[in-house]
């Protein structure tokens, strides 16, 4: 009989020993699909998140491109104009000479060179641009040259003057020193317009050169004219425009009280004459002089 009780409690555990471990064995399963599952779905989750910000980087430099708005400037208010590429501006109650950067204009008032050709014209030219406005300065990246004038692109009413002045033929690029370059590329090709229309200093062959402006130019072929001339047709009743053909074929005719009027002759051999009207001069394939 006690073998048969010790036989049925051994049964019985063995029994309960199976039962427990097929539970724990079900549950560690489950935890390892569990675990399972989540391992799987986090690297898609991060990769999601690297391809986000990856595109949010490609698109970033998109939106920095600049535009006039976005220059960098500040407002000045112009107190007097100096000549066509320097002005005198009141920044922060004190007043500072401003020269105009990459550009270069005839001077006015030069101790040593005086006045030249065309710069009373760039002088009035700037004058009618700037006089009593507020002009909007914009640095490079050294701001003052060796007379310690401030060295700026100017801009007036949305324009720069700058630009302006060299697509009228009254500036040339000059002074291109670096690291004040920004815009040196974009100013020659405006100058290359203004030389290809023949416009203002553009007018006379060789006034306007790398090294300066040559008025010894102007000075010779009209002396040169003069000499050539002695016999030269003269005016007949009111017909005393003056069609001039110059050295480079340039036809330009003068008006009565113009700079040039007075020194220009007329040699009907080259195929100049006199016009009795601005229309009939450019009918004939005449422009009008800028001085």
């Amino acid at each position: 009989m006690k073998n048969i009780r010790m036989i049925m409690s051994l049964l019985l555990s063995i029994t309960f020993l199976f039962g427990c471990g097929s539970e724990d064995l079900n549950t560690i399963q489950k935890e390892q699909a569990t675990k399972e599952v989540v391992q799987q779905e986090e690297p898609t989750t991060n990769t999601a998140n690297t391809l986000n910000t990856e595109q949010v980087n490609e698109e970033e430099p998109k939106v920095q491109s600049e535009t006039p708005s976005d220059r960098k400037t500040f407002d000045a208010e112009v107190v007097s104009v100096t000549d066509g590429d320097t002005i005198k501006v009141r920044i922060n109650g004190q007043v500072e000479a401003v020269r105009f950067l990459l550009v270069d204009t005839p001077e006015t008032n030069h101790p040593r060179l005086g006045e030249q050709p065309y710069g009373q014209e760039a002088k009035a030219f700037t004058n009618q641009l700037l006089e009593g406005k507020t002009v909007q300065l914009e640095k490079d990246v050294s701001d003052r040259d060796k007379y310690n004038r401030l060295l700026y692109y100017i801009y007036v009413d949305g324009k720069s003057v700058q630009e302006e002045l060299l697509r009228n033929g009254l500036a040339r690029v000059a002074y291109v020193y670096v690291p004040n370059t920004k815009y040196v590329d974009q100013y020659y090709e405006i100058q290359k317009e203004a030389q290809e229309k023949g416009v203002g200093i553009w007018s006379v062959e060789n006034y306007a050169q790398e090294d300066g402006f040559h008025e010894e130019i102007i000075e010779g072929t009209q002396t040169e004219t003069n000499n050539q001339n002695q016999t030269a047709e003269q005016p007949t009743g009111d017909c005393t425009i003056k069609g001039n053909i110059s050295s480079s074929g340039d036809k330009i005719y003068h008006m009565p009280g113009q700079q040039f009027y007075d020194v220009t002759q007329i040699d009907t051999s080259k195929g100049e004459k006199y016009f009795c009207s601005r229309e009939e001069a450019e009918q004939a394939g005449f422009r009008a002089s800028q001085r």
